[in-house]
């Protein structure tokens, strides 16, 4: 089968499905028209599937000659809350944006299923659509898992890809792939440094939360620098401080709010509990307390050896070998693609595929973000020429 070809012959409908879904950008887990429109698309498919999460995730099943085994493929659906700025003829006009690529994935994960279901005589196996909200926020993956999308069929493997620009180290046009750690954990932590208000000209009357929360926010960042080794990555970083209400008052509380990146489940359990244990006891010292909230978020992205050298065989054959690039290094943002990859081997990989607003390419989360239309069929290939490898169709 030559794949290449048979994607290529829809990619108009790829990216036609891009652009209406681009329109229609959609937050968290309540998507009811991007749900909606997929589920319309698999129905002009005759793609049997169901829904979950009040009918806004979706599981599609493209059922082959055999019955096992199974690989999901995944995508995510949700957008950001960011005003689009890109003067793009299709643009959202709903102050919301897909600003990470998810339309994209969608768009590609459809193409591949349109593929898939014509082809699915040659299937040695069955192929799982799993369509996700919430990937941005609050997390979608998990709540689909414990609604029982890795069963029935049994999932054997999964894939699932993040187009853009994710990482700086794959060059534009290749297809970034790493086993092992790929993305960091996602923890969120507060701090309630509290204190005793005071008249700011008679400080010696108080305990005083903003010294106190000065101090450990430089002491937070010894636990990077002095109790982690240089080799295992640790990002800590405090990215809010709220407190006071005059220059001259000093306040009974600073809030102090910030995320902590990990690459390991270790790592990540001693990181979180050194953090309570520092802001407790610099508090206590000052004479004030420390009330600390720590949310497990989404864990570390690793991927499965042995799926992902399978992967990069696949992948040569659609975008050849000098575009397939093994990663040095891990990046630090998270993705809940995470959880599927606790609970089934298989890979994530980084298609570095951006697109050009007025001569130039934005980041991620960016109200000038775009992506380059004309490598969608490529992507679509690469997630049916992986599930032809790996049901050896």
């Amino acid at each position: 089968m030559d794949v290449r070809t048979l994607v290529q012959q829809i990619e108009e409908d790829i990216i036609r499905w891009r652009r209406d879904l681009h329109r229609i950008p959609e937050l968290g887990i309540e998507l009811p028209q991007t749900s909606g429109y997929v589920q319309k698309v698999l129905n002009e498919h005759g793609i049997e599937y169901y829904t979950v999460m009040d009918g806004n995730a979706i599981v599609a099943l493209i059922r082959g000659n055999m019955d096992k085994p199974v690989i999901a493929l995944r995508a995510d659906m949700d957008a950001l809350p960011i005003v689009e700025e890109t003067g793009l003829a299709f643009a959202s006009e709903n102050g919301r944006m897909h600003a990470c690529g998810h339309d994209g994935h969608t768009a590609m994960l459809l193409g591949a299923a349109k593929i898939l279901q014509s082809q699915r005589h040659l299937l040695k196996g069955c192929v799982k659509l799993l369509f996700q909200p919430g990937e941005e926020y609050p997390g979608g993956a998990l709540p689909m898992i414990e609604a029982g999308v890795l069963q029935n069929p049994p999932v054997d493997a999964v894939i699932g890809m993040h187009n853009g620009h994710i990482s700086t180290e794959v060059p534009h046009g290749m297809v970034g792939i790493k086993a092992g750690p790929l993305m960091a954990s996602t923890d969120k932590v507060q701090i309630r440094v509290k204190g005793k208000g005071a008249h700011g000209a008679y400080p010696q009357e108080s305990v005083d939360p903003v010294t106190i929360s000065q101090q450990i926010g430089s002491a937070l960042q010894t636990l990077v620098s002095r109790e982690t080794k240089p080799t295992d990555s640790v990002v800590l970083s405090i990215c809010k401080v709220n407190g006071g209400s005059n220059f001259n008052i000093i306040p009974d509380e600073v809030v102090m709010e910030g995320t902590v990146r990990t690459l390991s489940g270790q790592t990540r359990i001693r990181v979180a509990q050194r953090i309570k244990e520092l802001c407790k006891g610099i508090a206590q010292a000052m004479q004030g307390d420390a009330e600390i909230i720590y949310e497990n978020l989404y864990p570390p992205l690793i991927n499965d050896e042995e799926f992902t050298n399978l992967f990069s065989r696949s992948a040569e054959q659609i975008v050849g070998a000098d575009k397939v690039y093994w990663m040095k290094e891990a990046v630090m943002g998270g993705e809940d693609m995470a959880y599927f990859l606790e609970r089934v081997p298989g890979t994530f990989f980084f298609f570095t595929n951006p697109g050009v607003i007025d001569g130039h390419i934005c980041p991620h989360h960016n109200s000038r973000f775009d992506l380059n239309e004309s490598t969608f069929a490529t992507g679509s290939a690469l997630l049916v020429q992986m599930v032809l490898d790996y049901l050896q169709a």
